[in-house]
């Protein structure tokens, strides 16, 4: 057992206030989206106010201990530096999204679209999703911004729109997962204590295999169309230019921090020097995407609080203690964090809110059973975007059948789920990679 939980009685009632969260999380959900037929019901539900009711039922517990030792248990799971840390790359990141915004995405994809033949066009939208995800961090932004682009491709060219959409929303997933300043990347680095390049390289090996194999399949369902020219519209090639520091940067292994900045100071440079935007609309959209991020931010100060709690109860010594039992081995353990995160995604909706619940439980277990940071980092990040890639009533499904409909284009959640190429192949590639890593691990321990 790991040495944080060492000493502490296994105590399942601690794990209460989880149970507590995901029943009025998924209550309300369904009640709203289900019952009262509210568009995007999941996503009404206020996360930051159902987390405070968990946190309460937290701190009514153990009534052996005052509340004034509580605050002080809570304080220290919140000024943890990796939770500072995440919550800094959170604002810095937000600013970046709202300096580059619609138009360096959509530079991307016309680009790509207009060296590229019509019978490519699916996978061009493939690779551009991939491309702009892992340049903004953003999944939902991406398909917010490239949906409106497969929509039109459909319309003119005659390729399948839920291929097209669901081309776009694969691409999308394969940037949540693999960017170096995505939300989810940043919650599981830091909740595992391992540097994003270390990640970003565990991660690789998952996901190439799998986007490589998405684009295979696109291209043969693309042979068997037949498809018109597309034109694309006038766009900036300076726009890609924070993009490719932010990529390169990353890539390179060099501070988020300081890859966020070149990205910003080059994306203000370009786009006032070009008119794209003037330094008023500039500044309201670093505001705006600042502001995107405080829920998240209240959601990680919040569950770090109610973890702290949690573990000093004896909760996670029992889910431990519970995992132990089930999942044995090397493969048991991976296979453990991988489906813990999966069942937090599913619950909640949101792969970041799922991999902040799980990570520190995920460390635990990754002491328990041998498994490094990075890679428990990897595997987080990896099962929360498969599930989250593939559930109807995920945020990124909700905008892409939303986006559609606005633009006059029937397309339904059912229809677009078979064609989630990369998620199932991303699905496949985690299991063979455990198996096998596991397996050549085994062998030297052996």
């Amino acid at each position: 057992m790991d040495l944080n939980e060492r000493g502490k009685k296994s105590n399942p009632v601690a794990l209460l206030p989880i149970g507590v969260f995901l029943v009025l999380y998924l209550g309300l959900g369904i009640l709203f989206e289900y019952g009262m037929k509210i568009e995007m019901g999941f996503y009404s539900i206020p996360i930051v106010v159902v987390f405070l009711v968990a946190l309460l039922v937290a701190c009514v517990q153990n009534r052996g201990m005052v509340f004034d030792d509580k605050l002080a248990v809570m304080a220290r799971g919140v000024g943890d530096k990796n939770i500072m840390t995440m919550i800094l790359i959170f604002l810095v990141a937000g600013v970046f999204v709202g300096v580059t915004g619609r138009d360096s995405a959509e530079a991307v994809a016309y680009f790509l679209l207009s060296i590229s033949p019509a019978w490519a066009s699916v996978a061009v939208l493939f690779i551009a999703a991939c491309f702009v995800s892992t340049a903004m961090g953003t999944s939902v932004g991406t398909i917010t911004l490239i949906v409106p682009i497969a929509v039109a491709v459909s319309n003119v060219s005659g390729f399948s729109m839920p291929l097209c959409i669901g081309s776009v929303m694969g691409g999308a997933m394969f940037g949540d997962n693999l960017s170096f300043i995505s939300d989810t990347t940043i919650a599981a680095c830091n909740t595992q204590g391992c540097a994003m390049r270390d990640k970003f390289r565990a991660n690789f090996k998952i996901a190439l295999p799998a986007a490589f194999a998405t684009l295979a399949l696109v291209l043969v369902f693309s042979f068997r169309a037949g498809v018109a020219q597309i034109e694309t519209p006038a766009y900036n090639m300076l726009l890609l230019i924070p993009y490719v520091l932010v990529l390169a940067g990353g890539i390179a292994g060099l501070n988020v921090f300081v890859v966020l900045l070149a990205g910003i100071l080059s994306g203000v440079l370009i786009t006032v020097a070009t008119g794209t935007v003037d330094g008023m609309s500039l500044l309201v959209n670093m505001k705006s995407g600042a502001e995107g991020m405080f829920e998240t931010i209240m959601v990680t100060v919040l569950v770090s609080a109610m973890c702290g709690l949690i573990r000093e109860f004896g909760g996670f010594a029992a889910l431990l203690a519970f995992i132990r039992r089930v999942f044995r081995g090397c493969v048991g353990g991976r296979l453990g964090v991988g489906l813990l995160v999966g069942a937090m995604d599913i619950a909640t909706a949101n792969n970041t809110v799922a991999i902040v619940m799980a990570g520190p439980i995920a460390r635990e277990i990754s002491a328990e059973y041998g498994i490094t940071p990075k890679e428990s980092a990897s595997l987080l990040d990896t099962f929360s975007c498969i599930f989250q890639g593939i559930i109807p009533y995920g945020a990124q499904m909700l905008i892409a059948v939303s986006t559609a409909a606005t633009l006059g284009s029937s397309v339904s959640a059912f229809e677009i789920i078979p064609c989630l190429f990369y998620p199932y192949f991303l699905a496949v590639s985690s299991l063979l990679y455990i198996l096998l890593v596991s397996g050549k691990k085994r062998e030297r321990q052996s």
